[in-house]
């Protein structure tokens, strides 16, 4: 990705003044590491007339993958190739715009200590993107910047200029010169359009999106006439956070039309009211769906399969409905661990006789699951290589059997949603593969039809409606107490 912003000057106030306001030299070359790639800062040219600093962002699709172990978004073989092909290495977008944000900052805001009046005034600019992703073409583009004082050159990359008549792409060469904008203008209008243009971010949008644009838009979004379509597209058009940016757009526009403070307009609200509760940590929202499934299907003994640290454990601990728990765990650190967290030399008689902790494989049969209620399996598959599943699965379903099973597992499609999470990338370096609902539901289908039993499926978090719940959750239960064929197989040999 590709961005170039020049200026021009004269003796007094030369134009290479522009590597104090982005307190940048020009005379370096400089890199900056982000978590998509490396932004380098470059000055193709310096002199006392004109000035342009260049910034490039280099983002790697494949060593996306390769950190992510090869296996691109849920070692599916199309998800991986999809980090090769595609527009992102290429096309300015919000990864662009992250960028300008972490790399300009101080530019952004308008800070320079060094050339304060520089910063304060505007300069004859020119902003250059060769190429740039535009839902709604040209048309869109002039309708975005023209009311913000840029003159606008835009024109349509083709499909293939040796076929015209395949018509245009979605992308544009687009340059904006204007000379009544300061830098801190230009970047700001820059860091919120981009991804407008785009119509889409690599990150998920959360409630703090909405502090961001209103930052990045003072002065001049709340009078611009595609106000809606901008915070929308801003917003990845989450309806709640599109009003609430709306709502607070309105009471900036009153207070100055009043020339008084949003505080005098917004008085609804207690000064008081209030906060919004923080929102419930996943870990916590899946245990108590695990919890929540034991109870719907009465379990008393229950097996933690996988059970770690021991947190679930621990919670199964505190309701005296789960006589007898059991955590295995092939880690005889994290079972020191658990039995560090659990303490159970200092619990009475009777409380330290419902919890046993052991260390097994779930890989083989094991005589010592035999008998329970229920099983859990929390965050255990995704951890196993693909051909090792088969064993875990008969060692539990086939050999094991208990009358329930719960299994948890991430949605690789909500990656998409984690911000701090690169593209590519699965969610613990640990992580043999993440599967989408439709790949997880797939599997626990055969499974339940193999095994004899029936199957249903939950999701645990925020079910967001394009991607689905953080995690998955599969609830089998046994559908009959008669011979499966995998059994009747198992005694006759």
């Amino acid at each position: 990705m590709f961005l170039t912003v020049t200026t021009t000057g004269t003796p007094e106030h030369p134009a290479t003044d522009l590597g104090f306001l982005l307190h940048k030299h020009p005379g370096k070359a400089q890199a900056f590491s982000t978590s998509f790639g490396t932004a380098h800062v470059l000055y193709p040219e310096a002199e006392e007339q004109r000035c342009t600093a260049a910034l490039l962002l280099e983002v790697d699709p494949v060593a996306l993958v390769r950190r992510g172990k090869g296996k691109g978004r849920g070692g599916a073989p199309d998800a991986a190739l999809a980090q090769y092909v595609n527009d992102r290495p290429y096309a300015a977008s919000s990864l662009l715009a992250v960028a300008l944000s972490n790399v300009f900052s101080s530019a952004m805001r308008g800070v320079c200590k060094a050339r304060p009046e520089r910063a304060a005034r505007p300069l004859p600019l020119r902003v250059e993107i060769p190429a740039l992703p535009a839902r709604g073409g040209p048309d869109l583009v002039r309708r975005l910047f023209e009311p913000l004082g840029w003159a606008v050159a835009v024109e349509a990359v083709p499909l293939d200029t040796e076929f015209p008549e395949w018509g245009d792409s979605r992308y544009v060469r687009l340059v904006l010169e204007s000379e009544t904008r300061t830098l801190s203008d230009a970047l700001r209008h820059l860091y919120v359009l981009l991804p407008v243009l785009d119509d889409a971010k690599h990150y998920w949008v959360a409630p703090d999106e909405v502090d961001k644009l209103l930052r990045a838009g003072e002065g001049w979004l709340p009078g611009h006439p595609e106000q809606k379509l901008i915070t929308s597209r801003y917003l990845s058009r989450r309806w709640s956070l599109t009003r609430e940016a709306m709502d607070r757009l309105e009471l900036i526009r009153l207070a100055e039309t009043d020339d008084s403070q949003v505080e005098e307009i917004d008085n609804a609200v207690e000064a008081e009211a209030e906060q919004e509760a923080k929102p419930t940590p996943l870990a916590v929202q899946r245990r108590e769906a695990i919890l929540t499934a034991l109870r719907d299907h009465a379990a008393a003994r229950v097996l933690d399969l996988g059970c770690g640290e021991g947190h679930l454990v621990r919670e199964l601990l505190k309701e005296p409905r789960f006589t007898e728990i059991v955590g295995v765990d092939v880690s005889v650190r994290a079972l020191t661990i658990a039995s560090r967290r659990l303490k159970p030399d200092r619990m009475g008689e009777r409380q330290a006789a419902r919890v046993k902790l052991f260390q097994g494989s779930l890989a083989y049969t094991d005589k010592r699951l035999k008998g329970y209620d229920a099983a859990v399996l929390s965050e255990v598959i995704e951890h196993l290589d693909l051909p090792r599943l088969p064993a875990l699965e008969y060692a539990v379903f086939g050999a094991a059997r208990p009358r329930t099973v719960v299994v948890t597992t991430p949605n690789v499609e909500y990656n998409v949603r984690w911000e701090t999470l690169p593209a590519g990338h699965v969610r613990h370096r640990d992580h043999r593969f993440e599967w989408t609902r439709e790949e997880f539901r797939t599997w626990a289908r055969a499974v339940a039809e193999r095994h004899g039993y029936g199957v249903e499926f939950r999701p645990v978090g925020p079910d967001d409606p394009e991607v689905g719940p953080p995690t998955q959750l599969a609830l089998f239960t046994l559908d009959t107490p008669t011979d499966t064929a995998t059994e009747k197989e198992a005694k006759a040999a």
